[in-house]
């Protein structure tokens, strides 16, 4: 009954899902096009008693924030070809007293990095890995996935291809990821190439080397991983008892977050599930901000750029690959990219934390975005604000503690909370607590 295929974005080439395709034949990228007229054999209400039946099954499929909705993301995937790690179905925060602080209706985090490998990006690779897992059972001879990342996407991509048996390959820029993010691949048994470049060096080399269809690219430019990732969408829809917020605000790098975001959203209008477009803001570190530039130029064109170090390292990237995507989610959306500087993203992620969040940068970014937009009242008062927390805090606890311990160059952190050494003598601890708590 449903079906899906590769389409391309600017055109109306389309591919089956088994093909090993990444680009039509002018270059264009590809989505993954549903026949969403089959969706309607199904009312709002049945999918919404559908879906909120699987919440509470524990049929391993169903423990999957992403394959609870199948129908939606390979609808003609076996269910015994996925590869799942119960990813997906992350905490909704209620940040309601840093709302307060801000003077908003309403603000959650949706902290996506409470996942297997601590990132959003398990969404995106369940779904790539279970097709090449299930291409490889049907005789293609796929004998690698590979990716180019800044850290998270080769932790996903190492973790799954582990669970399915599947070798993978990760390129990784030398000496510009965290340690944490860094040992993930290792220990998942990933052959790690840590090379003398950028991102955007990795990205070029490892496109040259899935030229070879048999080493099978796993990067946002593959379509397969937007699929899980729109999920998000579906998530904060029915966790918000199938509504959705005024605004919607997430860091973007290479940008296949975003455009995953509004495909989701876009499909929930297709089902009928929700009338509402929120706004989407983009927010990018001001050290790399290419799509920030393109936005204040009127999208005119991408004109990539040498992205300097930042705090934000996953999202450390000049020349994103999902900008077509991510430009047209930006006008559908009544969307906004903002920039914030290294200054903003630190403050920013420890402000959050005093309300008991854990912030990685990259939400850093998009809080200050946050803060930034609501203090020249372009999100206004009376809004709803969710803001999606892409990563976990603890695979950056470096960047945190140098944060408290004022060590980060250039920052002065506004919010650091410092460590009390005193004698072991009740006397001068009880003195010392009572100046602080008085």
């Amino acid at each position: 009954m449903f079906y899906a295929q590769f389409k391309s974005i600017s055109g109306k080439e389309t591919y089956p899902l088994s093909q090993i395709v990444y680009k039509d034949s002018a270059g264009s990228l590809l989505g993954v096009s549903h026949d969403c007229s089959a969706w309607k054999s199904r009312s709002p209400e049945e999918w919404k008693n559908l879906f909120g039946n699987r919440r509470s099954s524990f049929a391993p499929a169903d423990l999957s924030g992403v394959w609870s909705k199948r129908e939606l993301v390979l609808p003609e995937l076996p269910v015994e070809d996925i590869v799942t790690l119960q990813e997906g179905w992350t905490p909704l925060f209620n940040a309601q007293k840093l709302a307060k602080e801000i003077n908003i209706k309403s603000l959650h985090v949706k902290l996506c990095g409470n996942s297997h490998t601590g990132s959003f990006k398990d969404l995106g690779m369940t779904v790539l890995v279970s097709q090449v897992n299930h291409l490889i059972k049907n005789g293609i001879p796929i004998k690698a996935v590979a990716c180019a990342s800044t850290g998270d996407t080769s932790a996903a991509l190492s973790a799954y291809c582990a669970k399915a048996g599947i070798p993978s390959i990760v390129f990784l820029p030398a000496g510009k990821i965290s340690v944490a993010q860094l040992v993930q691949p290792i220990s998942n048994g990933s052959i790690v190439l840590a090379l003398d470049t950028d991102f955007d060096g990795c990205m070029k080399i490892v496109q040259e080397v899935a030229a070879d269809k048999s080493i099978y690219l796993a990067n946002s430019m593959n379509s397969l991983r937007i699929e899980g990732q729109k999920t998000i969408s579906y998530e904060l829809c029915q966790e918000l008892g199938w509504d959705l917020p005024d605004v919607i605000i997430i860091p973007g790098g290479n940008l296949g977050n975003v455009s995953a975001l509004a495909k989701g959203i876009d499909d929930l209008s297709a089902l009928g599930l929700t009338d509402k477009k929120p706004r989407i803001v983009v927010a990018q570190a001001q050290n790399a901000n290419p799509f920030y530039q393109a936005y204040k130029r009127d999208f005119d064109k991408l004109r990539p750029v040498q992205a300097q170090k930042t705090l934000a390292s996953a999202i450390q990237i000049g020349n994103p690959v999902s900008y077509p995507k991510a430009q047209q989610a930006i006008k559908d959306y009544n969307g906004i990219v903002e920039q914030v500087s290294e200054q903003e993203l630190s403050d920013a992620a420890h402000r959050a934390d005093k309300t008991g969040l854990y912030c990685c940068p990259h939400t850093g970014v998009a809080l200050g975005a946050l803060f930034k937009l609501r203090e020249k009242d372009i999100i206004s008062s009376d809004e709803s604000v969710v803001v999606i927390s892409t990563a976990n805090g603890l695979k950056f606890s470096e960047f945190k503690a140098a944060y408290h311990e004022q060590k980060l160059d250039g920052i002065s952190p506004k919010y650091a909370n410092a460590i009390h050494h005193l004698p072991a003598d009740a006397g001068t601890v009880i003195s010392k607590l009572k100046l602080i708590l008085q």
